[in-house]
C-alpha cells in the first residue's frame, strides 16, 4: 500500500471515487459514466424495469450497438448470429423507455463502446466508467477508473450508480528504454504477458509507466491497456499527460472554456507520487523487445515473429506444459517450428484491441503497393464510423481494398464468435484481436494475436511475420 502522504495514481482515482468503506472490506465507488452495449444492455434494462427500479442518472449511461451487430456494408437489423436481431431491437426499445443515449446500427458516432467513449470525450482522465465487458479496462490508457462488471452489477450501476468493489493491490509496470523501429504497443503487452504469465496481474490494478510508456501516444496506451486483463489485472492505468490533454482538446463531450482549464488542472494531479509505495513491480528493458505473435491458445504464450515453437517438455511447471501441449494440438503446430513456416488463411484487423485510425495507418502503410497472398481472406473492420471516416477520407479504405482486404462498418465482428460469422473451421487466421483461446473466433478456428503491422505482413507474405521482414523480402508489388 502507499505510504503515508504518498499515493499511487490508482490510490488517487480511488479515493476520489471512494463514497464509504463497508463493513465487508469492500468499498462503494461512484460511478460518472456506464456504458452498455446490445448483447447485455437490454436484458440489464429489463432487469431494473422488472424490480420497478429506475435508472438513477440516465444522463450518465451510454449504450452503443457493437457486439451483435453484423458490419457488412449496408447493413441493417438483420444478423448472422441467431436471433441478433431480437437483442438490437429490445436494446433499441429499452434505452428509449428510460432516456438513455443510444448509438444505434447507423448512427453516425457508433463503434466499439472502448472506441467510443474516448473518442467523443465521454470517458475523460480522471472519471469512473464501468461496462459489462472485460475491456473496460482499455480506458485507463487516458487516465480514468475502469473496468468491466456483469449483467447484475450493471443493474445495481444504474439504479444506484455505485457498486460495491473489494480494492485491488498495486502493481507497477516500468518500460523503461527505447522501443526498436516497428516495435508496437500490442508487442510490448504481449512480451510482458508471456515474460510473466497471464496470472501475473491477478488481484492488482497496474499501472503502466517508464520512459517507453510516456513516448507512446495515447491510442497506443489504450492499446496496452484493453489487454491488460489478459495479465488478469482488476484494471489498469496510465498518467495522463499533455498528450492526453491535446487528445481531448475539442472533443465533443469533452470540457469548453473554463471547465476545459478546471478539467486540465485536475488531471495535471493524477500521477502516482514519487514515495508512493506499489505492492509488486516488474520492470521491462523495452529495447529487447521485438515484434510477437502469439503460437498456442493464451496470450501468455507469445514469441518473437523471427522465433520457434518452444518445446512443452522444456517448460517446467506441469499445469503450463500441458497447457502447451493442447495448444499444440489444437493449434496444429509442432515444437521447434519456425513461426515464419506457419501459413495461414485469414488476416483479421479490427476490435477494440486495434482499430483506431492510427492502427489502421500503420497497417496501410505495410500494404501500400502489395496484395494479399493468393488464397489469404483479409478482413478490416474499423472500431467506430468516426474512425471509419477518417479513414476514408485519407484514401486508406482504398489501399485496404487495392490489396485484396474487404473493407466494413463498424464493430466488433470477428474478434469474437457468438453464433455469426467466423473464418471457418481449422482456418489459421492473424488477427489484431485480443483473445486466442479455443474457438474464439469460431469452433476450431486457430487465432494468432499480433499488432496490425504484423497482421498486414503475414496477410502479404501468405505466412507470420513481422512489417521489417517482408520489407527484407524485397520491394512491393506496384
Amino acid at each position: 500500500m502507499a505510504t503515508t502522504g504518498a499515493s499511487t495514481l490508482f490510490d488517487k482515482l480511488w479515493r476520489d471515487h471512494a463514497v464509504c468503506e463497508l463493513d465487508s472490506g469492500e468499498t462503494l465507488v461512484y460511478l460518472d459514466r456506464i456504458f452498455l452495449h446490445e448483447r447485455t444492455g437490454a436484458i440489464a434494462l429489463q432487469g431494473l424495469r422488472a424490480a420497478a427500479r429506475p435508472v438513477r442518472t440516465p444522463q450518465q449511461v451510454f449504450c452503443t450497438m457493437d457486439h451483435i451487430v453484423d458490419t457488412f456494408p449496408g447493413r441493417g437489423d438483420e444478423t448472422l448470429m441467431p436471433s441478433g436481431k431480437d437483442f438490437i431491437v429490445a436494446t433499441r426499445e429499452e434505452t428509449a423507455a428510460v432516456g438513455v443515449r443510444l448509438f444505434d446500427v447507423d448512427d453516425p458516432d457508433q463503434g466499439i463502446a472502448h472506441v467510443i467513449s474516448p473518442e467523443l470525450g465521454l470517458a475523460l482522465p480522471g472519471l469512473s466508467l464501468v461496462c459489462p465487458d472485460s475491456h473496460t479496462c482499455t480506458l485507463g490508457g487516458i487516465g480514468a477508473l475502469a473496468w468491466g462488471i456483469g449483467s447484475s452489477e450493471a443493474e445495481h450501476a444504474m439504479a444506484t450508480s455505485t457498486l460495491r468493489v473489494k480494492k485491488p493491490k498495486n502493481l507497477r509496470v516500468c518500460f523503461e528504454g527505447a522501443l526498436s523501429p516497428g516495435v508496437t504497443a500490442k508487442d510490448m503487452v504481449l512480451h510482458l504477458i508471456a515474460t510473466i504469465g497471464a496470472n501475473g496481474a491477478a488481484g492488482y490494478a497496474v499501472e503502466f509507466a517508464g520512459s517507453a510508456v510516456r513516448a507512446l501516444p495515447v491510442e497506443a496506451r489504450l492499446t496496452m491497456c484493453n489487454m491488460a486483463v489478459e495479465f488478469s489485472a482488476i484494471s489498469a492505468v496510465i498518467a495522463p499527460d499533455e498528450k492526453v490533454e491535446a487528445y481531448f482538446h475539442g472533443r465533443p463531450h469533452a470540457p469548453q472554456g473554463e471547465d476545459w482549464q478546471a478539467a486540465v488542472e485536475y488531471w495535471r494531479t493524477l500521477r502516482s507520487d514519487a514515495a508512493a509505495q506499489f505492492d509488486r513491480e516488474y520492470r521491462i528493458d523495452a529495447s529487447t523487445i521485438t515484434p510477437s505473435v502469439t503460437w498456442g491458445t493464451s496470450p501468455e504464450q507469445a514469441v518473437a515473429t523471427a522465433g520457434q515453437v518452444p518445446d512443452p517438455d522444456c517448460i517446467a511447471d506441469p499445469g503450463r506444459r500441458a497447457a502447451a501441449q493442447r495448444a499444440l494440438d489444437y493449434q496444429g503446430l509442432r515444437p521447434g517450428q519456425p513461426i515464419d513456416s506457419i501459413a495461414i488463411d485469414a488476416a483479421f484487423i479490427g476490435s477494440c484491441t486495434n482499430s483506431r485510425i492510427s492502427d489502421l495507418r500503420a497497417a496501410a502503410a505495410v500494404l501500400r503497393g502489395r496484395r494479399l497472398a493468393a488464397g489469404v481472406r483479409g478482413v478490416v473492420v474499423p472500431g467506430s464510423r468516426g474512425v471509419k471516416r477518417a479513414a476514408e477520407r485519407e484514401g486508406l479504405h482504398e489501399l485496404f481494398t487495392a490489396a485484396g482486404f474487404e473493407w466494413r462498418d463498424a464493430g466488433c465482428s470477428m474478434c469474437f464468435y457468438a453464433g455469426g460469422e467466423t473464418f471457418g473451421s481449422n482456418q489459421r487466421v492473424i488477427s489484431s484481436t485480443n483473445r486466442n483461446f479455443e474457438g474464439r473466433q469460431g469452433p476450431n478456428t486457430r487465432t494468432h494475436l499480433a499488432s496490425p503491422e504484423t497482421v498486414a505482413a503475414s496477410a502479404v507474405a501468405g505466412f507470420i511475420t513481422s512489417a521489417a521482414a517482408l520489407a527484407d523480402m524485397g520491394e512491393p508489388v506496384q
